[in-house]
């Protein structure tokens, strides 16, 4: 794929976000969030820019994922969670689903579904009861199909596919959506790393629409092509900022201990192992 795909078709524009905080496409506000008993996040407050990327980078046992979980309302929490202005809680299941689509790690689906019947439950946000799929529906998953170039197995059912096929073909139940507010967590498992770059020109697309991208990323340079990055240690927000500051950039790697470094190479940002000067020897 190249770096300039064809453009997604924007979501409809019925779904206007009026009553929306200007700028704002998710929020929290003192977030707090056990599992099984144990604490993971600490009062969280952090405000995500409408129409930006923003990756999520932490070091191992971070609570980035359960960060991510909680801001698409999917995990008991303390504190406020808005979405385009509304508390996330509060809205209707329908419309949240139509303004926020979620990509999760490891995500179950039926291996006797075809490609094009898992993209499709995608539009089950915009679909009434037992409608059948209208020409809309099929064009939105024709063209997330396209986009991740699944569409050559369409037909193909999930359980047929190598991994790398099959998260693909759940992005593109993601993209189906053609939600404003896309939240994916570690959406580059088991792809290569020409698909890997294929999924960059993706998420470069749909901002191009002003959709609103958060990731959760072990690669942290392909996190670091993101508009702005959130370093989380130990259940708490260490730095927000854009990427192209100095000090986000120095907030990751003291984030990894310093056992990373960031480096320009041909107009971008690139993390290598950090190799120290001195090098000790056994005897």
């Amino acid at each position: 794929m190249s770096r300039t795909p064809q453009a997604m078709q924007h979501p409809a524009a019925d779904r206007s976000a009026s009553s929306a905080t200007p700028g704002i496409a998710l929020g929290a506000q003192g977030l707090s969030a056990s599992l099984g008993g144990r604490a993971v996040l600490h009062d969280i407050s952090l405000d995500l820019v409408q129409g930006q990327w923003t990756s999520i980078l932490g070091p191992n046992g971070a609570g980035k994922s359960t960060l991510l979980k909680a801001l698409a309302g999917l995990l008991p929490h303390s504190g406020t969670v808005s979405l385009l202005g509304q508390p996330i809680q509060s809205m209707a299941a329908r419309p949240r689903a139509r303004a926020l689509a979620w990509l999760g790690q490891n995500e179950a689906s039926a291996d006797d579904l075809s490609a094009w019947d898992v993209t499709m439950l995608g539009r089950l946000p915009h679909q009434a009861w037992l409608a059948p799929p209208n020409d809309k529906d099929l064009a939105a998953v024709e063209r997330a199909l396209r986009f991740t170039q699944a569409w050559d197995w369409r037909h193909r059912v999930l359980g047929q596919l190598s991994g790398g096929e099959r998260q693909r073909v759940l992005l593109a139940r993601a993209l189906a959506v053609e939600a404003q507010v896309l939240l994916m967590d570690e959406p580059l498992a088991n792809l290569d790393p020409p698909h890997q770059a294929d999924w960059l020109c993706v998420v470069e697309a749909l901002q191009m629409h002003g959709t609103t991208v958060v990731s959760v990323l072990h690669e942290i340079t392909m996190a670091l092509n993101a508009n702005r990055l959130v370093v989380m240690r130990e259940g708490r927000v260490m730095h927000h900022g854009a990427t192209s500051d100095a000090a986000t950039r120095d907030a990751v790697c003291q984030a990894f201990d310093n056992r990373i470094a960031i480096h320009p190479l041909n107009g971008q940002w690139v993390a290598l192992p950090h190799i120290p000067t001195s090098v000790p020897h056994g005897n």
